[in-house]
C-alpha cells in the first residue's frame, strides 16, 4: 500500500486527513510548520512530536526527498547549480542566482521535456515524468538548506514545460506562497512556456499575479516551426491572440523570451517583424543570447546584431532588456548537467 505524499497536501487537506485518523487540531499547524515553513525531510526532524506520533506519521505518510548528485559553484558570479536526484533515481537541475535583491532560484518542473526545442538541452533524451508539488519544493528546501539562505524569487523556468504539469505546477505555487509555509509574493515567481494555447488562458482564468514568459524566439511561424515544434500546433496568431487575453485578464505584462541565434533570427528585418506582432500587448521583450550547447550548432549573437536588435524594439517604444548570463562557466542553462553526467 503506497503512502500519502504529505508535502504535496494543502493546509485544509492536512487537516481532514488528521481528523480522520483521530489527530488533534493543533497537530495540523505542527506538520504543516515543519513540512512548509521549516522544509524538513524527515519525521524524527519534527522534535516537538512525540516519538510515538512521529512513528505514526511515517507508518502512514512520505515525505519525498531529493539529494545534492552534484552541485557546481561558478567563480565569476557566484552562481550555484545542482543536479538533483530524486528518490526513484531520475535527476533534475535548479539553478540559485544572487541579485542585488536577494536570491532566485530557477527550478525544474518535469523530468525531461516534451516540447522538443531545438537549441534546447532540457529536451535532449525525452519526457520521462512530471514533478510532483512536493518536488518541486524539495529543490527549493535541499537548495536553501545547502547554502543557508533563504529565496525571495522563483522562477519556473528549468527542465520541462510548466503548463504541461498544469495541475502539479499550480498546486505547488498555491504551497509556496500560503503564508504559513514559505510565504512568497506571486509576484515574485515567473513561469515560463513554449506556448501552450488552452493552459494560457487556463491560467489567465486563474487570475495569479505571477509573471508569465512565453518563449517566442522568433518574429514569424517560418522561423519558430524550424526551433520549436509547439509551434506547428499553435501558430503565432493563436498564441499573440492567447497572451493578449492574458494579459487583459491579469493586467500583469508578459516577457516575451527570445533566443538571439546568430543568422536565424537576429536581424533588423526580424527586429522590425516583432515589433509589428506585438503591437498592442502589455508586454516586455527579454533578448537571451542562445546558451551554445555541443549537442547544437547554434552560435550567440555578435554584439553589434544585438546592440541594433535593442535599438529597434526601443525605438518602437517596447520594454526590452538583454538577459545578464550568470553561471557561464558551469553550464547554467537547464539540461547541461544532466547531459555531462550521462544522468538522462
Amino acid at each position: 500500500m503506497s503512502k500519502t505524499d504529505i508535502r504535496s497536501l494543502d493546509y485544509r487537506e492536512l487537516e481532514a486527513i488528521f481528523n480522520n485518523i483521530g489527530l488533534k487540531r493543533f497537530r495540523v499547524s505542527q506538520v504543516y510548520d515543519w513540512l512548509h515553513e521549516k522544509g524538513v525531510m524527515s519525521f524524527d526532524e519534527m522534535t516537538n512530536l512525540s516519538k510515538q506520533l512521529r512513528q505514526q506519521l511515517e507508518s502512514e505518510f512520505e515525505i519525498k526527498s531529493c539529494k545534492i548528485l552534484r552541485k557546481l559553484v561558478s567563480s565569476i558570479d557566484g552562481t550555484v547549480k545542482y543536479l538533483f536526484q530524486f528518490d526513484d533515481g531520475s535527476t533534475v537541475e535548479s539553478v540559485v542566482m544572487k541579485y542585488k535583491y536577494g536570491y532566485s532560484i530557477c527550478i525544474s518542473t518535469q523530468v525531461g521535456c516534451k516540447m522538443g526545442c531545438s537549441f534546447c538541452a532540457s529536451a535532449i533524451g525525452g519526457f520521462q515524468r512530471n514533478l510532483t508539488p512536493s518536488e518541486m519544493l524539495c529543490e527549493v528546501f535541499t537548495a536553501q538548506r545547502d547554502l543557508n539562505i533563504k529565496v525571495s524569487h522563483i522562477v519556473l523556468m528549468g527542465t520541462g514545460e510548466p503548463l504541461d504539469n498544469y495541475e502539479n505546477v499550480l498546486k505547488f505555487l498555491r504551497l509556496v506562497t500560503d503564508e504559513k509555509g514559505q510565504n512568497i509574493s506571486m509576484r515574485h515567481i515567473s513561469l515560463s512556456t513554449c506556448g501552450l494555447v488552452e493552459k494560457i488562458y487556463k491560467l489567465a482564468d486563474e487570475n495569479l499575479q505571477l509573471t508569465l514568459s512565453v518563449s517566442l524566439h522568433a518574429p514569424n511561424d517560418e522561423i519558430r516551426q524550424k526551433t520549436m515544434p509547439v509551434a506547428k500546433k499553435y501558430n503565432m496568431d493563436e498564441l499573440l491572440k492567447a497572451c493578449k487575453a492574458y494579459t487583459d485578464k491579469t493586467s500583469r505584462r508578459i516577457s516575451f523570451e527570445y533566443a538571439m541565434i546568430k543568422g536565424v533570427n537576429d536581424s533588423v528585418d526580424n527586429a522590425e517583424e516583432l515589433c509589428r506582432r506585438l503591437r498592442g500587448i502589455l508586454c516586455h521583450i527579454n533578448l537571451i543570447p542562445v546558451n551554445e550547447i555541443k549537442e547544437r550548432d547554434y552560435k550567440k549573437s555578435d554584439a553589434e546584431s544585438l546592440k541594433s536588435f535593442v535599438s529597434v524594439c526601443e525605438k518602437r517604444g517596447f520594454a526590452v532588456t538583454v538577459r545578464r548570463t550568470l553561471g557561464s562557466d558551469i553550464n547554467a542553462s537547464c539540461g547541461q548537467l544532466r547531459q555531462s553526467t550521462g544522468t538522462v
